[in-house]
């Protein structure tokens, strides 16, 4: 294989795109998407005060470097989820990251600060993790980025993420969910702040490509907890696809962004609130933030038996 553009042996193929670049080529292919990405949408400018949403994987850390490179007022937000020792790699490799490059990282505990972890949690309202996961992580980040006066959340979802996302939405017809999901999220609520996602245009092995090239160090392997999780099932039906047909994942997503969500878009959207416990925005009178922890540390509270006579 040759690069693209400047013939020398190439370090990254791309068969989607019928094409191959050499390491700095590549490197300057992905940021080029990152940026195309961001003009096309009008996600934010470089006046805007940006809370990146930092897991210490590869997609948010590739993401994070993209946009300090590329002189963004990116601050990096790390929660820490309470999931052993992969929550104690994760925020490690977040802080090294933010330490190497002399820039502010964010930290939120949701143990420390809430009084049970992920799993804890997830123990108290038998539920599975990953629903309780989510909702705690959204949360979080519009809320720290209400209290701390920044104009936009930033996350690193990619292709894959999105693709697998929207067949399981078009699998359950969750029109709700197809209606919201996009690359970028206006803030429709003064609780509400804009939420961007740079990377939908690029896969996970593009990014873990660039993070090899960059040598940027992040926590390789899957949460525990995602074990059996419907979006790793939809992401393996969607890379068989792939490998048979290059491109499948973008013309499935950039197809449903082209001309089914401007129709789903006509019917309009829900009606928000304030939540009466906290003030964050909410489709009902209590926010699913405050229910589900209201619910979780009454079943996790010690049972007392009253000593007999």
């Amino acid at each position: 294989m040759r690069c693209k553009k400047c013939h020398a042996t190439a370090n990254v193929e791309l068969r989607r795109h019928h094409s191959a670049y050499c390491g700095p080529h590549y490197v300057d292919f992905f940021r080029h998407q990152v940026a195309r990405n961001i003009r096309r949408h009008r996600m934010f400018g470089h006046t805007d005060r940006i809370l990146v949403a930092i897991s210490g994987g590869k997609d948010s850390l590739a993401l994070w470097e993209v946009l300090l490179e590329a002189g963004y007022q990116a601050t990096g937000f790390h929660i820490h989820l309470g999931i052993g020792d992969y929550s104690q790699r994760s925020a490690v490799k977040s802080r090294e990251f933010a330490s190497a490059r002399g820039v502010e990282l964010l930290e939120s505990d949701v143990e420390k600060e809430f009084g049970l972890g992920i799993p804890g949690l997830s123990s108290a309202l038998r539920r599975v993790p990953c629903s309780g996961c989510g909702m705690n992580k959204r949360y979080l980040f519009n809320k720290t980025a209400l209290d701390r006066g920044f104009d936009v959340v930033v996350t690193g979802h990619n292709l894959d993420d999105e693709a697998a996302t929207l067949l399981g939405n078009v699998l359950h017809w969750e029109q709700d969910a197809l209606r919201r999901q996009s690359p970028l999220l206006e803030s429709t609520h003064p609780k509400l702040v804009r939420k961007a996602k740079p990377l939908y245009t690029l896969t996970e092995r593009e990014t873990a490509s660039y993070c090899l090239i960059r040598g940027i160090d992040y926590v390789e392997e899957e949460c525990p907890n995602a074990a059996g999780a419907h979006s790793l099932i939809y992401k393996d039906a969607l890379n068989r696809i792939e490998t048979e047909s290059p491109g499948s994942k973008q013309q499935f997503f950039q197809g449903f962004l082209e001309r089914m969500q401007p129709e789903l878009r006509k019917e309009g959207g829900v009606v928000l609130l304030e939540c009466q416990r906290c003030g964050q925005a909410t489709t009902g009178e209590v926010c699913s933030f405050c229910r589900i922890w209201e619910r979780a540390l009454e079943r996790s509270k010690p049972v007392t038996t009253t000593p007999g006579p």
